[in-house]
């Protein structure tokens, strides 16, 4: 019962991760690129801005990053997550 547990636990913490999107403070280009509107510029941006002033804080900053402005926010902003 216990092992039970433990992989039920197990499957719904996976599910949840899956369900966050990506990181944008782990994320390399490549995966950024996944996200709508987000190409290599724009993808190797917010890497640059994220190595030069540190993990973003909540997923609004994002905006802070060059090209990326509200109407873009929205739009991937259901995708994305800084945990």
């Amino acid at each position: 019962m216990k092992a039970f547990i433990l992989s039920l636990l197990l499957v719904i913490l996976v599910a949840a991760a899956a369900l966050a999107g990506i990181n944008v403070n782990t994320a390399g280009t490549s995966e950024l690129q996944e996200l709508p509107g987000i190409g290599p510029a724009k993808a190797q941006a917010i890497v640059e801005y994220r190595e030069q002033n540190g993990p973003f804080k909540q997923v609004d900053d994002l905006v802070q990053v060059k090209g990326i402005g509200p109407k873009l926010l929205n739009k991937i902003k259901d995708e994305v997550s800084v945990e």
